[in-house]
Order: structure tokens, then C-alpha cells, then sequence
């Protein structure tokens, strides 16, 4: 049906963070507002359906408020700025996240394509409002999953308006998306999707449209669909609960064998440097098996630990990056001189489901670490900050923790006598003949307790390996 403006307006301007509940969802504050554009070719209005392209996943919504400028604005202030905006109505700033990793930034095809944008169904006259005084809602399929208001806004809407206005003419009917709150996250096909803008008694009325799949397939040259647990992760928000790293057949198997016996059959197969050396477990006796989520640490320099180590730093987004089963993996260059983890962010890893911390340099708060119940492997206690000596750098990449190279999703494995690092693609070979090792030794084990002399029994010989064979049948 006609979108309620009638002509297309210029240009759709869109801002990314706005409302402090979503930020606090992205885990990330700007200093300044952002923002990307969406065409005018993907304005749609109520009752339009939301088309799904075939082969995605993952279709957003975002419910919103829609400034509408009504008369030019080029290089105004904050104080004359609202004065420039006609109408505010409701906006749903679609999207699939199935695309965003072939326009990162831009959004131009996750979030541009035809219908992406659907506003109204009524205008509201912006004169008569108080842009602080709004509230927005949403629902998908009669439930309620957004509800905020424009009181608390990282950025008026009149900071914003100005803000463009310095570079950009907003013309008449340029629309501006002023950020969702709290709550967006993924629609399935059949679902309904209304939003709402309500203005003391005024209200725009519910923009309602229901998300369909495209009848055609997407055609082939281009980016297609892509997606992956993070993928998913950020698409879905808080409402997430992501698949465990690690099967729970295969990490049962590796929590039942030791980390002495787990090196001893690497080394067999050629591979001599898969210990995590210099670490031991905070509490003294933990086990721990998951896979690596990597964190990577540089030494510090002041300038670059200005920029890099406040607000959500790269320490901190490992923390919030991490899956059920993960193992979050520093590097430190093995300087313990400082803490690189202390017990607040411990207990967020611990929160957010990670199988254990692994970093080969200092812990701070260690008693209360190790009460915590969650396996953390440290090179030693420091009371340090982390900016005595390091800088947090990145996350998810290859780096090298006590002298080990570990990679995301390799499987880490750590007891009382340390971590070692399993390559996925050998572990299950590696379970199977460590069991086998095991059991072998538990056998020498009873032996030597007896009385029996180790030459020939350890390791196993064929003299003892018809009395082992028999002792396994007994199911021991």
C-alpha cells in the first residue's frame, strides 16, 4: 500500500545507537552519534509485507521513531533544529543479518533492500509534540518485546538533526531513524510485527506488517547468505542461547582423562608443544575442558592504552563474546607482572557460560577467583591493573599463550598438572587411545601396589599383556 509521505523522499538516514538500553545490549557507548543510509526504494508502509530474500535466516526488526523533515536544514543548531522537523511516525528498520558481513558498515544490502522500511501508519504533527516526551513500543505477534522512552536518549533528536545538518541538507520529507531500544532481535516468517508511537494522547497507530519469505531464489552472482553463531548471537540478542562449543559426548570423554596422559599421546603423534606451560589452576585441583576463544594482550605503550584500554576494550568484549563451552585464552607473553583478569570479569565469564580462563600472565583478586567455581589457570597472583604492562588488543585470532599456539576453537584441557591443547581434528583418535593408556596404567598401577617389579610391566609388555586383556574382560 502508499507509504503515508506519498512522494519518496531524498534519503533515509538511519543512526545506529541511540537509546541507552540497546547500547547497554551492544555492550558499547558512542561518544558520538553514527549513522548509514537505506534508500528510499526501501520504504513500505502498514499491512506491506516484509519479504525474507530466499536462503537468509535471519531477518531483524527494530522498532523505531521516524523524524520527518519538513522544511530544509542545512547548518543549523540544536537550539533551532526541531523547528525543521515536520512529522514523527513509526518506523520498523528491517534487516536480514544474513548479508551484513558483505556491506559491513554501509548495511546496503542487509538493511536496503525494497520494503526494509516501513513507517506510519499515521503522522503525528512534530510542533505540537515534546520530542523528550515520546514512547515507543513493539510486538511480534501480540507480545510485547520493546517498550521505551525518549527521556534518557544518548542523542536528542535535535542533536541529531543539527549534527547532520552541518554536512548533509536534509531536504523536505527526509526521513531520520533515530535508533531502536532494547529488544530488537530476529522475526520468523508468519510473524507480525507492530510498532507504535505514542505522544501523550496522540498515537500514530500500530505500523503492522508480517514477515513472508521471497517466492524466488536470489540469484546467484553477489554476495549470498552467510551466517555462523556469532552471526546469529548478534542478530538475535540477549535472547539467544547459542549450541555449547563442545559436544557433551566428546567433552565427558576428555574430562574423564588426564592432561599427563592427553601430552603423552600428542607427543606420539609428532606434536611436542601443546602444553600451556608456566600455569596452574587458581583453586589447585580444577578440570577444565573447552574450546579456545583467544584474547591477545600487547605491551603497553601509554599513547595506545589511551585509545585501546578504556570503555569496552578488547578485555572486555572477549568477556562478553564468549559461548557456553568456551575457554577464554590470553596472551600475556607470559608477563604476570600485572593481572590481565580480576574476579568482576571472572564472574561475567562464569555468568555467560565459559568452561574456564586460561591466560599466561597474572591474576588478580585470587582468592576470590578461586572460590568461585569456575577453572582458572594463571602464571601467578599480581595486584597490578592491567595497565602496568599490557594493552588489549584484539580477540579471535591465533596467539600464543605459555609458549603454545593456540587457535580459535582448538580444544583446551587443564587439571592440577596444566593446560594442553588439543587440535580438534585429532581428538577423537586422541580420546580412544588415551582411555586405552589409562586403563593400561591403572592395571600397572594395581600391580606394582602388589609387589610386581616395574621392569617389563611398565610400560606394558607382552609377558603382562594376556593378564591385562583378562583384567579388561572382567570390565575393570
Amino acid at each position: 500500500m502508499p507509504h503515508p509521505l506519498g512522494n519518496r523522499p531524498s534519503k533515509i538516514i538511519a543512526v545506529h545507537l541511540n537509546f541507552p538500553s540497546r547500547a547497554r545490549e551492544r555492550g558499547r557507548i558512542p561518544a558520538e552519534p553514527s549513522y548509514f543510509l537505506k534508500p528510499p526504494s526501501s520504504l513500505a508502509g502498514t499491512g506491506d509485507p516484509l519479504v525474507r530474500p530466499a536462503g537468509c535466516e535471519l531477518m531483524t526488526f527494530e522498532g523505531e521513531i521516524a523524524l520527518v523533515i519538513g522544511r530544509e536544514a542545512r547548518r543549523v543548531s540544536p537550539e533551532d533544529a526541531w523547528e525543521h522537523v515536520a512529522w514523527v511516525t513509526a518506523a520498523n528498520d528491517a534487516g536480514v543479518h544474513d548479508l551484513r558481513y558483505a556491506d559491513r558498515g554501509s548495511n546496503l544490502r542487509s538493511k536496503g533492500s525494497d520494503g526494509f522500511t516501513p513507517i506510519g501508519p499515521r503522522l503525528l504533527d512534530a510542533r505540537r509534540l515534546d520530542p523528550a516526551a515520546l514512547r515507543v513500543r513493539t510486538w511480534v505477534n501480540g507480545e510485547p518485546v520493546q517498550d521505551d522512552t525518549t527521556d534518557t536518549l544518548l542523542f536528542p533528536f535535535a542533536t541529531l538533526v543539527a549534527d547532520l545538518s552541518r554536512l548533509v541538507t536534509l531536504e523536505p520529507g527526509d526521513v531520520i531513524l533515530t535508533g531502536t531500544p532494547g529488544g530488537a532481535s530476529v522475526a520468523a516468517p508468519g510473524d507480525t510485527v507492530e510498532v507504535e508511537v505514542i505522544a501523550g494522547e496522540a498515537t500514530t497507530g500500530r505500523l503492522t506488517n508480517t514477515i513472508t519469505v521471497a517466492e524466488e531464489p536470489l540469484a546467484a552472482w553477489g554476495a549470498m547468505p552467510r551466517v555462523d553463531d556469532s552471526v546469529r548471537s548478534d542478530a538475535w540478542g540477549p535472547s539467544f542461547t547459542p549450541e555449547p562449543a563442545l559436544d557433551a559426548t566428546t567433552a565427558d570423554a576428555l574430562r574423564a582423562l588426564s592432561t599427563a596422559t592427553l601430552s603423552s599421546q600428542l607427543r606420539k603423534r609428532g606434536f611436542q608443544h601443546m602444553s600451556i606451560d608456566g600455569v596452574h589452576p587458581a583453586d589447585g585441583a580444577a578440570k577444565m575442558v573447552g574450546t579456545a576463544h583467544t584474547l591477545r594482550y600487547l605491551p603497553l605503550r601509554e599513547d595506545q592504552f589511551k585509545a585501546r584500554g578504556g570503555g569496552m576494550n578488547a578485555q572486555k568484549r572477549a568477556i562478553e563474546e564468549l559461548r557456553p563451552g568456551q575457554v577464554l585464552v590470553m596472551d600475556a607473553r607470559r608477563d604476570s607482572s600485572s593481572g590481565t583478569i580480576g574476579d568482576i570479569l571472572a564472574l561475567r565469564a562464569k555468568v555467560r557460560g565459559a568452561a574456564g580462563v586460561v591466560t599466561d600472565g597474572g591474576l588478580r583478586d585470587s582468592a576470590t577467583v578461586a572460590g568461585l567455581g569456575l577453572p582458572v589457570f594463571h602464571a601467578g597472583a599480581h595486584p597490578a591493573v592491567l595497565g602496568r604492562r599490557h594493552v588489549p588488543w584484539d580477540t579471535g585470532v591465533p596467539i600464543a599463550c605459555g609458549g603454545a599456539l593456540v587457535q580459535p576453537g582448538d580444544i583446551l584441557v587443564g587439571d592440577a598438572d596444566g593446560v594442553v591443547v588439543v587440535p580438534p581434528d585429532l581428538v577423537a583418535d586422541l580420546v580412544a587411545d588415551s582411555a586405552e593408556q589409562e586403563a593400561q596404567e591403572r592395571f600397572i598401577t594395581e600391580r606394582v601396589a602388589a609387589g610386581e617389579p616395574v621392569e617389563g610391566l611398565y610400560p606394558l609388555g607382552p609377558r603382562w599383556r594376556e593378564a591385562y586383556e583378562a583384567w579388561r574382560r572382567e570390565g575393570r
